[in-house]
């Protein structure tokens, strides 16, 4: 049985954040990568082909470094292939698809009557007469447009890799309560108003979720009790057997960021999403909220309920995915370091790439990715 950390040392994330440790957990004896390789004969692309696809995400420079690739096509997986010391069994860092498994989970609970979209989110530090924080809702920190001041990466307003509210939440003063350093955050806009990606704002609804089923201020009642739904309602029902979440010394589920599991479990996932939130004909997640997750945010078309989209963002932005290439129906989940479930409704695909490539350097693997979906068929 594999035991639960409250939290990794702040110190040893921030070195495997900076200098690109692998944040991997890997099962031995080790296969070779020619072992790893394989394209099912019900592929509806020639082998040769796909396979010729698939390579370069391996062998070629631009692209690396591909450590898992996976493609399940109408539920089955017909390509699947690993990088040496890395398998099946390999345990891969979600970085900043775990956003949303978080959007998923608050599912659920608006689904449960237990929370509302659109009622000031349920945070005690905003409650205080004449804080504006407390005109923020659900849907507007779903849809990253909170108005607080979170500054996602170095870079951005200035700010140094120590001074960038990801890093501080995550690895410096405001590791041991993340959630208590995302809420402190002042306002810098209004609600619903400015778009601005933060993993802070996904800490935020993931102890909206804890807070939403415990009432405990102890941090292992906070995490167990998050714990024990996140496998009751997500992990167990899917068969994602291999994933494991992470918390923080105080019990709040890192969901901005830390999920560990296979690359067949982060498939699993975006299997469920592409089945509009039913696995084996058994409906989990209501149609309509994985609908609200695909459906595109008011300020940024591209991006959904803790969702990437295949569409083009306003002028001035990094553009996601491939939207010239490919149905506007594809949605992502996206972490750091290039990490992505991607799924094509339309063409009942579902792909998965994992790995280490620098953020600034990924649009030749994301472009590929692109390609290789581009062989299958839409439907009609």
């Amino acid at each position: 049985m594999h035991k639960i950390k409250l939290a990794l040392i702040p110190a040893l994330m921030l070195a495997l954040s900076s200098c690109g440790g692998n944040g991997e957990t890997k099962a031995a004896p080790q296969k070779s990568a020619a072992e790893l390789a394989y394209i099912s004969d019900g592929s509806p692309i020639a082998k040769a082909r796909l396979d010729a696809a698939i390579a370069p995400l391996f062998e070629d420079p631009a692209m690396a470094e591909t450590r898992a690739f996976l493609i399940m096509y109408q539920g089955e997986i017909i390509a699947e292939r690993y990088g040496d010391d890395y398998d099946e069994d390999t345990r891969f860092i979600s970085w900043s698809m775990a956003k949303s498994f978080t959007g998923a989970l608050i599912g659920f609970l608006v689904a449960d009557g237990r929370l509302v979209l659109d009622d000031p989110a349920p945070v005690p530090a905003w409650q205080r007469p004449g804080d504006p924080r407390g005109d923020i809702t659900l849907r507007h920190l779903l849809h990253m447009s909170s108005g607080l001041d979170h500054t996602e990466v170095a870079g951005e307003d200035g700010k140094t890799v120590f001074e960038a509210d990801t890093n501080r939440m995550l690895f410096m003063d405001g590791a041991q309560d993340t959630a208590a350093y995302a809420e402190a955050r002042p306002m810098e806009a209004k609600p619903g108003e400015k778009f601005e990606y933060s993993s802070a704002t996904s800490i935020i609804l993931s102890d909206i979720i804890t807070r939403t089923l415990t009432e405990s201020t102890d941090p292992l009642v906070r995490r167990d009790v998050t714990l024990r739904f996140i496998r009751g309602r997500l992990l167990e029902p899917l068969g994602m057997d291999g994933t494991y979440p992470e918390f923080d010394p105080n019990g709040t589920f890192l969901g901005g960021s830390f999920l560990h599991a296979t690359a067949r479990d982060y498939a699993t996932f975006g299997e469920f999403l592409r089945h509009n939130g039913a696995r084996k004909g058994a409906q989990h997640l209501p149609v309509s909220w994985v609908k609200f997750m695909k459906k595109s945010s008011p300020n940024d078309p591209a991006y959904g309920g803790h969702i990437w989209l295949n569409k083009k963002r306003p002028e001035g932005r990094n553009q996601i995915l491939f939207p010239d290439n490919g149905p506007d129906t594809i949605f992502a989940a996206l972490g750091h370091l290039g990490q992505q479930i991607v799924v094509s409704p339309e063409q009942q695909l579902t792909v998965v790439r994992l790995g280490k490539t620098q953020d600034d350097v990924l649009a030749p693997m994301s472009a590929q990715i692109g390609r290789i979906m581009a062989l299958f068929p839409i439907r009609g």
